[in-house]
């Protein structure tokens, strides 16, 4: 519980590791601190963590949902790419900016929910790799024109209002 920030490249390539609990102490992530870790099928990312860095997750094939806690204000260049396995992510209010290539390549993703009532800034190619006309974008009822008015968050193939019933069910069905 002293640690405060997982460094660059910390667990880089360790495919063989299956679950992360990262403790409340840690900040931040570094850049490639989890890269490669294809065999990880879940991440706890507490609430104390405010930055995700480059690449830090990317090619952590394994993963199948991704929930970034509510404290995270910018998820860095490639920071989930090429994460095959993704079905569902999803982005706290909290979020301004999301870096180049993001979610580059998670080819399997379904849903994305977006809980911020301003639109994030995006970097280049953040939902490349994917069939994003059939994807579903979940955001607040009061944001979906600006969503719809907004590349690339506009090339959603449907983009719907969060439900206000949306609650620990839904989070459930998620896989959370």
């Amino acid at each position: 519980n002293s640690v405060t920030r997982i460094g660059y490249g910390a667990f880089y390539g360790c495919s063989g590791l299956t679950s992360v609990t990262i403790p409340n102490s840690v900040t931040s992530i570094g850049n490639n601190a989890f890269s490669g870790c294809s065999g990880l099928t879940s991440i706890t990312i507490p609430n104390s963590v405010t930055s995700i860095g480059n690449s830090a997750f990317s090619s952590c094939s394994g993963l199948t949902s991704v929930t970034i806690p509510n404290s995270v204000t910018s998820i860095g260049d490639y920071a989930f790419y090429e994460c095959s396995g993704l079905t569902s992510v999803t982005i706290p209010n909290s979020v301004t900016s999301i870096g180049d290539n993001a979610f580059n390549g998670c080819s399997k993703l379904e849903n994305v929910y977006c809980c911020a009532e301003s639109v994030p800034s995006t970097g280049d190619y953040v939902f490349k790799g994917m069939d994003i006309a059939n994807v579903t974008l979940h955001v607040p009822a009061s944001a979906i024109e600006a969503y719809k008015t907004t590349t690339p968050w506009s090339e959603f193939g449907t983009i719907k209002a969060i439900e206000e019933t949306e609650g620990i069910e839904s989070v459930e069905a998620r896989g959370i």
